[in-house]
C-alpha cells in the first residue's frame, strides 16, 4: 500500500512528448539454468544493445521467451521497467542492479512505468506500443537474482513495471522519446491491477473499466464481481 499511496509521475494527456528516455534497449536469449535436479529455461537476462531495435510480431529483434503462455506473445511483447524503480530497488537490495536487471526490455528514465493506464498507446521511434498489464514475478526472477525470496519481494513492493503490445510495428532504439498518442478515461494503472490480484481482490470490479486489458484478466475480474 505504501508505493500505491506515494506521488506518481504519470504521462500526460494525448499528443504531448514527455521528458521521458529510453535508456536502454535490451535483449536476451533463452538459456538453460541448472536449477537442483531440474534444468530451467529462461530468456530473463537481459543486456542492452545499440542502433534501431525492430518491433514486430511478439516481440523485440532479437529477444525471446522461454515459455510464451506466461511470457512474451501479443500481449507481453515488450516489458517496459522505470530505472527509478531500478534505482529504488538497488537501495533495497544493497547492490548495483542497472538495466535489464529485471528482465526488461525497454529501461525507462523520468517516469513511474507502474503508474501508466492500461491502454494508453506510447509512440516510441517509429513503432506504437500499448500498456495492457503489470509483471507479476515468478520464481525465475529469483533466479535471476540468486535470491529466492525476491519475487514475494517484488509483489509487495508496488512496482510491477508494464507489459505492452505492439500495435503498429517500427523500431526504436536508445535515447528516443516518448509521446502519448491515446490515453484512456479510467484510473486503471498498472500498478492498480498487481495490487487488486496479489492483495485486495475485493476491488476487481473496478477492473472491468480498463477494457484493453487481455481477455483473461477481464473474465477474472468479471467472475470474481459476479459471485
Amino acid at each position: 500500500m505504501r508505493s500505491l499511496r506515494r506521488a506518481r509521475k504519470t504521462l500526460p494527456r494525448n499528443g504531448l512528448k514527455y521528458d521521458v528516455q529510453v535508456e536502454t534497449v535490451n535483449v536476451g536469449e533463452a538459456r538453460a539454468i541448472r536449477l537442483g535436479e531440474r534444468t530451467i529455461t529462461t530468456a530473463i537476462w537481459k543486456h542492452p544493445v545499440s542502433g534501431p531495435v525492430a518491433v514486430e510480431g511478439v516481440n523485440l529483434r532479437g529477444d525471446d521467451q522461454a515459455d510464451r503462455t506466461v511470457h512474451g506473445g501479443p500481449d507481453k511483447a515488450v516489458y517496459a521497467y522505470s530505472l527509478e524503480d531500478t534505482e529504488w530497488w538497488e537501495a533495497e537490495l544493497r547492490r548495483p542492479l542497472g538495466p535489464g536487471a529485471f528482465g526488461e526490455n525497454l529501461s525507462l528514465r523520468g517516469v513511474d512505468v507502474s503508474g501508466a493506464l492500461i491502454g494508453e498507446r506510447w509512440a516510441i521511434g517509429s513503432a506504437v506500443l500499448e500498456v495492457r498489464q503489470p509483471r507479476l514475478p515468478c520464481f525465475k526472477l529469483g533466479l535471476r537474482h540468486a535470491d529466492p525470496l525476491l519475487p514475494r519481494r517484488f509483489a509487495r513492493a508496488g512496482r510491477p513495471g508494464a507489459y505492452l503490445g505492439i500495435v503498429a510495428a517500427g523500431s526504436l532504439t536508445a535515447g528516443d522519446r516518448i509521446e502519448v498518442i491515446e490515453r484512456p478515461r479510467h484510473d486503471v494503472s498498472v500498478a492498480l491491477v498487481a495490487h487488486i490480484f496479489l492483495h485486495d481482490r475485493s476491488r476487481s470490479a473496478e477492473l472491468l473499466e480498463a477494457r484493453a486489458l487481455p481477455t483473461q484478466w477481464l473474465v477474472w475480474a468479471h467472475d470474481l464481481a459476479t459471485r
